[in-house]
């Protein structure tokens, strides 16, 4: 934000800082920035720069840049697409923007303020806006290059290519007869660059191209007064030119190239400041035709525009000049023109810097997408809409005033002591401080050196130290921050899953070292060896789950019905199961695996096919041991495919087959009633015959049906009844009570548990 030169500070409150320049185009930068740095960094970025005027830029690149004269707004042109945008000072931000068919070269503000301009476009066209938009637009014939207004005759002033200047009357609303331009030497006129019109008089300047001279003509009688030839020995190219000649396109003379690029003239009435193409600013007094103070910009860059900065008694000094290039923007006095009073590097191409005049505030259009305003205290106040960039700056300067004891260290009498520097006391090299002495921080390091001379090893080891330590710590459990229970069950689970993978590898090394192995088994077992130096991925090294350990939003509630993990949950039958069967299981590998050397090699001997009748009873011992284990630990309901067609257990056993439990129920029917004309067929299927009753049947079963009616209850038919049978004897405490424990035989929600048949 500040670039110091020369003990002058040139505060940067719009832009980029001054001084940063990047071939790289605004836009690239901007976003490869904004992807590199994180959220804080670019948060610091922007806290950490000011911005005077919001929105102070254009979409791509700015052309021209003005204020109005009751200076409450800034006007500027720019492009793309071409637009013009106004903001209001007085509330720092933007007012509006209006666009246009053509790309802007100049413009001049007619009034006071925003409301009536007129603009010069790269189409041969000039449009005249007021404040309710857009005009009226009219065509010159030939491309313009500068624009002015000439106020007492109410005549626009348009420079083109050629010899001509254009006048339109914008009272009259025609154009007048032009004003035509001779050059009094062979060079002929290739255009008009720049128009000035002299406040104090009224003289009209005109910088012409491809004779390095300035035309001075009288409004009145539309005719030329004077003409001034620049000292070309002094402004050729030879003298800093930057663009190297090429052969066969620059053959052509340096006299014939040269041309004046910028006027601007002093309140005075008498001082000129003519800048030209090859980067040199001369000042004139009207009355000698002799530059009386010549100024190079460095870069033999033509120079954009020249201005002459005066203002109130706060200003730096009387006479200030301000001449720029797209480079570099030079402030220096017209009486010491080889010292600088501040030179601005801005970070962009410039195109136009305007100065408010009585203030120390520069605006600058560039061609990046934001324009720069640099701020300089020691040039001038700040403007009135702007004041509070005076406190700012202050309260800076007072931050950055430099410590009395920047580079001293301050030590106490024992260390003074020990460094063998106690006889410095009381000498201009020990600063007395409270309880101890500032030293110089040379001497300081001077003298720890020399009494220990092997403080930088013991230093550097100790580095190294730290680093080992933050190196073991940098594992994968140092980024744990959330979870850390399951991160420990993922480690475990890995670390078991290693294990298993070394003893595959070696039963499978046993197996090659007996020459059993075969070849595909040998190429399977090269690529399992390539991939044992590989980490396996797990959620701890997977980036997408790096949020699972770092983020609190993402903790596990360990107490949660849905957390599989949880104490609080209680296991199933099956996962019971499979959890004893994983365990018996792991249980009879590692009883496999405990034998000694000597009997597995015993086991991997043993060939059959060489001797017949041979018998290992080690074999046999383990085939004995695997068979007892399979067992006991064996929790599996062999059930057969075939249905049997008799029943060996009770109706119901959920051991049988549907098979089974079908033809135990034909049987049983059958049995029941021996006479009964239900017929059951092969495929499931039942058949039946019956005769109907009639009332003779039903008359005599009304006894029977009496027999069943029950005292003290009411039956309505349906099954419906009502009231309760007397109870026969005393009633139970358990029957008094009723149910108070659950049924037994019924499906449970914790128990994979079915109710049995029967």
């Amino acid at each position: 934000m500040v670039a110091t030169g020369s003990n002058v500070k040139v505060y940067t409150v719009n832009g980029a800082v001054a001084g940063s320049s990047s071939s790289i185009p605004d836009w690239l930068t901007r976003t490869r920035s904004t992807k590199a740095k994180g959220k804080r960094a670019l948060r610091e970025h922007v806290e950490g720069q000011i911005e005077l005027i919001q929105g102070f830029e254009f979409p791509e690149a700015s052309n021209k840049i003005k204020t109005t004269r009751d200076g409450r707004h800034a006007i500027a042109t720019g492009t793309y697409k071409p637009q013009m945008r106004v903001w209001d000072l007085d509330e720092l931000t933007l007012k509006f923007e209006r666009h246009a068919d053509a790309e802007n070269v100049d413009f001049i503000i007619l009034s006071d303020d925003w409301t009536k301009t007129i603009h010069l476009q790269n189409d041969r066209t000039i449009e005249l806006h007021t404040q309710g938009g857009f005009h009226y637009r009219t065509r010159i014939p030939r491309f313009g290059r500068s624009i002015a207004y000439h106020y007492p005759s109410c005549d626009a002033l348009v420079s083109a290519s050629g010899n001509e200047i254009y006048r339109l009357n914008l009272e009259q609303g025609r154009f007048m007869s032009p004003l035509v331009l001779d050059s009094p030497e062979d060079h002929p006129i290739l255009g008009i660059n720049c128009i000035d019109i002299n406040p104090a008089h009224q003289l009209l300047a005109f910088g012409i191209d491809g004779s390095a001279s300035v035309q001075f003509w009288d409004p009145r009688s539309r005719s030329r007064v004077g003409i001034l030839n620049l000292p070309k020995g002094r402004i050729s190219r030879s003298t800093g030119r930057a663009k190297a000649a090429l052969p066969g396109v620059d053959d052509e003379s340096p006299l014939e190239t040269l041309a004046v690029t910028a006027i601007a003239s002093r309140t005075d009435g008498l001082s000129y400041a003519v800048g030209t193409s090859t980067g040199h600013t001369l000042l004139y007094d009207i009355r000698s035709p002799r530059p009386f103070a010549f100024k190079d910009q460095g870069y033999g860059l033509a120079v954009k525009n020249v201005v002459w900065i005066e203002g109130g008694s706060r200003m730096a000094g009387d006479g200030m000049v301000l001449s720029a290039d797209k480079k570099v923007v030079k402030i220096w006095d017209q009486n010491t023109p080889s010292s600088n009073f501040v030179s601005i590097t801005p970070a962009s191409d410039l195109n136009h810097v305007h100065h408010i005049p009585g203030s120390g505030l520069l605006l600058t259009a560039n061609e990046g997408i934001h324009m720069a305003t640099y701020y300089i205290p020691q040039l001038g106040p700040a403007p009135r809409w702007a004041s509070f960039l005076e406190n700012i700056t202050e309260e800076m300067e007072d931050q950055s005033v430099r410590n009395v004891y920047e580079d001293y260290k301050f030590v106490e009498r024992n260390e003074l002591r020990t460094l063998g520097l106690d006889h410095l006391i009381g000498t201009p090299a020990l600063k007395p401080y409270m309880h101890g002495y500032f030293i110089s921080l040379k001497l300081y390091d001077t003298a720890r050196v020399i009494a220990n001379p092997f403080a930088y090893a013991e230093h550097r080891e100790k580095l190294m130290a730290d680093t080992r330590i933050r190196t073991r710590k940098d594992g994968a459990g140092a980024s744990v921050k959330v979870n850390k229970a399951l991160a420990e069950k993922i480690e475990r689970d890995a670390e078991r899953e290693k294990r298993r993978e070394e003893k595959k590898r070696a039963r499978k090394e046993r197996k090659a070292a007996e020459g059993g192995g075969e070849v595909e088994e040998d190429a399977m077992a090269v690529d399992e060896e390539d991939t044992v130096g590989e980490e396996q991925p797990t959620l701890l090294n997977d980036p997408r789950f790096k949020e699972l350990f770092e983020n609190p939003e993402f903790m596990v509630d360990e107490a949660s019905r849905e957390n599989a993990g949880g104490s609080s949950r209680t296991k199933t039958a099956v996962e019971d199961e499979d959890e004893e069967s994983d365990k018996m299981s792991s249980d009879r590998e590692e009883d496999s695996h405990s034998d000694d050397s000597s009997d597995a090699g015993e086991l991997n001997k043993f060939d059959p096919r060489s001797r017949p009748g041979q018998q290992n009873t080690r074999v046999q011992q383990e085939y004995a041991r695997t068979r007892e284990a399979n067992r006991r630990s064996s929790k599996v309901n062999l059930v057969p495919l075939v249905a049997q067609t008799r029943s060996t257990g009770k109706m119901g056993d959920k051991n049988e087959t549907f098979g089974q439990r079908l033809t135990s129920r034909h049987m049983s029917k059958s049995s029941a009633n021996p006479s009964s004309n239900v017929r059951f067929s092969k495929d499931g299927g039942m058949e039946m015959s019956f005769v109907p009753s009639g009332t003779d049947d039903l008359r005599n079963s009304a006894p029977a049906r009496k027999k069943t009616i029950r005292k003290g209850v009411e039956v309505f038919g349906a099954g419906m009844e009502r009231g309760t049978e007397e109870p026969k004897g005393e009633m139970s405490e358990s029957e008094r009570r009723g149910r108070t424990h659950r049924r037994k035989g019924m499906r449970s929600g914790s128990k994979n548990v079915f109710r049995q048949f029967g």
